[in-house]
């Protein structure tokens, strides 16, 4: 299930069921092409959608996932508490996509569609 927010210059979806859990490479290409379909140009997505393998960057599912949203031009928000991964290459990973302007890992919904909306 898909929450809109529609920023005046964007339409952002949100994944908002709980349930839902991306685990696969065509998990996110489902969510992609819905999040497309309806319109929008981001994604928010809770840290809790993501399976644990996501943030465990030697299974490449983080890197799968993110080129998948690469290729299809879509910019992502990950919502979560990510300082209590002490994985320095995934900490290192997160503070270079913040650096970035197409993936974020940011504490909550706001400052999600704020990076996602360019402000």
């Amino acid at each position: 299930m898909l929450k809109i927010h529609n920023t005046g210059k964007i339409s952002i979806a949100e994944l908002a069921d709980p349930d839902s859990i991306i685990s696969s490479v065509q998990d996110a290409v489902d969510l992609l092409g819905e999040s497309h379909f309806s319109g929008c140009s981001g994604i928010i997505v809770r840290e809790e959608n993501l399976h644990p393998d996501f943030f465990r960057l030697h299974t490449n599912l983080a890197g799968d996932i993110l080129q998948k949203f690469s290729n299809y031009q879509m910019k992502l928000a990950v919502v979560g508490e990510f300082s209590k991964f002490k994985s320095k290459s995934l900490q290192e990973f997160i503070g270079e996509s913040n650096r970035g302007n197409r993936v974020f890992f940011v504490g909550n919904s706001d400052e999600a569609i704020n990076k996602l909306s360019g402000k």
